[in-house]
């Protein structure tokens, strides 16, 4: 019997631990909504909040009837990994567990919690399957050998790595070896929060799931043929279609992306192929690059001086954490974003770059406490663009200008006609 350990892969397709898993004919799987992750964290923010956490109920969901489809039951949990798996081992006599290869803090320490009650029992076969470019097909003898700096980074990558094809999509197995899975999948309630509407506001109102994310590519980029004018309009701030907004699906992988790549490079094909369309692939290389940056420095990441080692004067003011959060400081602008985050789990690029750049460079305030309420609140958090964009940001990590934005000229550039700061800032109940 082989089990799939699903953490942050959950798709059925392009999913190289369940194709390897599915190699048996007797397969189960399951996932665990881990209690640690819907506690307060380092700096007093739950991990997890009710926006992302909706978010996932509805992805696994959607995992469970897609691998029900397949005659793999899926097994739910709403408990700590290392006190169910080691259950699940015994009871279905597990010899293989198969599971996506992860190396931040949180992750390692539960798979480690794991093997610490089960290694004499079960082998583990864990690959690298949440990349654009394979730890295997990258141009540098090793992680230490990654660059500091994006672009060159970026252009070994594109001169020497493909991308490799999608794994194939595993046939369902024998409905004879079906085990049903009497588990259910936990409510909000469960997790800690009450039910909530969507802010009818929002530019993120999509739903979790690995069918969403491919009806949203099919919308974004066969039926708009918005994909066309991405790098024109990525920039925005109001709608849902200024951007791809693939993001929160690539971080639970409800897609992978090569999924995303492959269908560019069809679009390329037939329908245009252009410096917008080139323009996603250059964000996914990005999204690539930071988990490569916290493969070389691992949990330095973490650390206030960040990868650079640098010191800077931090402060701690509860004060300006509490005028920054809840949207009341000296910047309509800030204001306006950091409404929008609390109200919707959303935040534009350029709304994100900038309240960090404003927390950290002008307030001077521990950038870390920043990327912790942004780990909490985002639909689309993912553990090494947030962490590594906020040192990148901060003036810690791979920002070799070490830039500081003027916030005033931003809102002036992007949201000229205050059109994102009326929407936000105008009878909004906070």
């Amino acid at each position: 019997m082989n089990l799939i350990w699903f953490r942050n892969d959950l798709r059925i397709a392009d999913n190289i631990s369940l194709a390897k898993a599915c190699e048996s004919e007797n397969v189960v799987a399951v996932y665990c909504f881990d209690p640690r992750q819907f506690m307060a964290g380092d700096f007093g923010f739950k991990k997890t909040e009710k926006y992302r956490a909706k978010f996932l109920i509805e992805t696994i969901t959607e995992l469970k009837e897609n691998l029900n489809k397949l005659h793999i039951p899926l097994f739910v949990f709403h408990k700590r990994p290392e006190d169910i798996i080691p259950e699940l081992v015994k009871e279905h006599g597990v010899k293989t567990i198969f599971l996506q290869k992860e190396w931040t803090r949180d992750e390692n320490q539960a798979r480690d919690a794991v093997i610490a009650k089960t290694a004499d029992l079960v082998n583990f076969e864990e690959h690298y399957d949440q990349f654009l470019f394979h730890p295997e097909d990258i141009p540098f003898d090793s992680f230490e050998k990654i660059p500091e700096v994006f672009t060159n980074f970026r252009k070994k990558c594109e001169k020497y790595a493909k991308v490799r094809p999608l794994a194939e999509r595993p046939e369902p197995m024998p409905k004879s070896n079906y085990i049903a899975s009497k588990t259910e999948i936990p409510s909000l309630k469960d997790l800690g929060f009450n039910d909530f509407e969507t802010d009818p506001r929002t530019a993120f109102p999509f739903k979790g799931g690995e069918q969403q994310a491919l009806h949203r590519i099919e919308e974004y980029f066969w039926e708009t043929k918005k994909l066309a004018y991405y790098k024109k309009t990525r920039n925005g701030l109001v709608g849902k279609d200024y951007s791809s907004k693939l993001s929160a699906w690539l971080a639970n992988g409800s897609i992978s992306a090569k999924t995303i790549y492959w269908e560019v490079k069809r679009f390329e094909k037939e329908v245009k192929k252009n410096q917008d369309t080139y323009w996603l692939v250059f964000e996914l290389i990005w999204r690539d690059y930071f988990k490569y940056v916290s493969l070389k420095h691992g949990n330095t990441i973490f650390h206030l001086s960040g990868i650079l080692n640098k010191e800077y004067h931090w402060q701690n003011s509860d004060e300006a954490k509490e005028r920054w959060i809840s949207g009341n400081t000296k910047e309509p602008f800030v204001n306006a974003n950091m409404k929008e985050i609390t109200l919707s789990g959303w935040m534009s690029n350029r709304g994100r770059q900038n309240v960090a750049s404003f927390w950290a460079k002008e307030l001077e305030q521990d950038w870390r406490i920043g990327a912790a309420y942004f780990e909490s609140m985002l639909i689309d958090y993912d553990v090494h663009s947030n962490w590594g964009n906020w040192m990148y940001n901060s003036g810690v990590g791979n920002d070799p200008r070490d830039r500081k934005f003027n916030i005033k000229r931003q809102a002036d550039m992007y949201d000229s006609n205050g059109r994102f700061q009326n929407l936000w800032l105008q009878n909004t109940l906070f």
